[in-house]
């Protein structure tokens, strides 16, 4: 038999879920993030032994009553069929007590990676619908849509630390490309912490100034910089913000030295052997080209003061219990081809968090399309939605492997509040988004 209890100690709450493998969306922090929602932690014991945390987050909805929201699931062993048993049976009877609508859980267990299938998931999705949970087989009603995630792994076979020079030769060869070519067409990347943007709020306008024209352009959910700071507060030693900049100055002062050496090559071709003209040639026309990329960058940016240092790319990411999450990321639309910064970016987010020890980088989540459910109930294969097409090949550009999650998972309390959580509530949803992008459409 095990206990289960709520959590005073977080301490020992968190130590469990850094120590287990958790996710930064199943330790305490996460709860002084999702402020509209209220928490409770409970832990689970076999004797004295902690098995199991949950953090579950309440919040009251208009005629839907209390939602519950466990992040990530609960953490623990999904294979101990027993322990899943009897914490379903105990957030049954918590939920009787707190009257709750629902009780929806996504558990972060792989269904499928690269296309081939993982037992465990199925495994998971057998033991949670025999407990009495349902499969949510609506991805548009999801309360965190992030049922495909993409991953790097940065640590070998062996479990030996990849260097950024080995991950950089999996990708394909336009990330590469602007990998390498980045310094020379004036790009800067800058790594800020809580502490920094406290000291110089301008950090964050840029970074917003990056997230808003991304926006502008997919269908991402629109946080506003009171969130992020938030966020950087809450996991202030596990997160901070990369920003990448375009410098004008560093752009000329190097434009100037490729003339001026192709001023050199240009002299010594009257010289040189004819079996070398060749490869002089060659290099002239390589300044060329960049001249001509630079070309475009200057009239692109004429707007611009000459010494500029543009925001052109941002990233935001937490690196809890060796895992580096991407929240935010994206590139603003100046520049945005010429420099291909947002490879540049993501290459040395993934470097930084070898730097620091993490075994595998996370590259954000990918909307997918509402997908078929197979004849053992699980999901069907998780294509991206239409808009998302493209990010999930950028991504997939970078090296990263596909996993596909069993999905979200809701054990339903009360019935007539729930058919109004789930049917109605989802098209007061829609209009209400509807209205925001009107809003800010308006606004600019």
């Amino acid at each position: 038999m095990y206990s289960f209890k709520t959590q005073d100690d977080l301490k020992s709450f968190d130590e469990f879920v850094v120590k287990n493998g958790g996710s930064y969306l199943q330790c305490s922090s996460w709860s002084g993030v999702k402020t509209a929602w209220k928490p409770i932690f409970y832990s689970g014991y076999d004797g004295d032994e902690m098995v199991l945390t949950c953090l579950v987050l309440r919040r009251k909805l208009p005629v839907a009553g209390t939602v519950w929201y466990i992040s990530c699931g609960p953490v623990c062993d999904y294979q101990n069929e027993q322990l899943q048993k009897e914490f379903a049976e105990f957030i049954k009877g918590e939920m009787q007590k707190h009257k709750a609508t629902c009780a929806i859980s996504d558990p972060m267990i792989p269904l499928r990676i690269n296309g081939e299938e993982c037992e465990q998931g199925k495994l998971a999705h057998k033991m949670l619908v025999k407990y009495g949970y349902t499969l949510n087989k609506d991805i548009e009603t999801y309360t965190y849509k992030h049922p495909v995630q993409l991953f790097i792994n940065l640590k070998d076979e062996n479990g030996q630390a990849v260097t950024g020079e080995q991950i950089l030769k999996k990708c394909e060869k336009g990330v590469r490309y602007s990998v390498r070519v980045g310094k020379s067409r004036g790009l800067l990347a800058k790594t800020y912490t809580y502490d920094d943007i406290e000291k110089d709020p301008c950090i964050m306008q840029d970074f917003m100034s990056v997230m808003e024209d991304t926006s502008g352009r997919n269908d991402f959910v629109q946080r506003d910089s009171d969130y992020c700071l938030n966020l950087l507060k809450s996991f202030k030693e596990e997160t901070d913000i990369m920003l990448v900049y375009y410098d004008k100055q560093q752009d000329l002062k190097l434009e100037n030295e490729r003339l001026e050496k192709r001023e050199i090559l240009e002299k010594s071709l009257s010289t040189a052997p004819e079996k070398k003209q060749r490869g002089i040639r060659e290099e002239i026309d390589s300044i060329d080209n960049n001249t001509k990329s630079f070309n475009a960058r200057c009239e692109e940016t004429k707007d611009y003061p000459q010494n500029a240092s543009i925001p052109v790319a941002g990233g935001l990411t937490i690196r809890y219990a060796g895992v580096a999450s991407c929240l935010f990321g994206g590139t603003r639309n100046i520049v945005r081809n010429n420099t291909r910064s947002s490879h540049y970016l993501n290459y040395l987010r993934i470097c930084k968090s070898i730097d620091l020890g993490c075994h595998i980088h996370d590259l954000g989540y990918v909307l997918v399309k509402t997908p078929e459910v197979t004849h053992d109930g699980t999901l069907g294969e998780l294509c991206p939605a239409d808009n998302f097409v493209g990010i999930c090949d950028f991504k997939k550009s970078m090296g990263s492997d596909y996993y596909e999650f069993i999905g979200e998972y809701i054990l339903v309390g009360k019935k007539l509040r729930f058919l109004f959580y789930s049917k109605i509530m989802p098209s007061a949803k829609k209009l209400k988004m509807k209205l925001i992008k009107l809003i800010r459409k308006i606004k600019r």
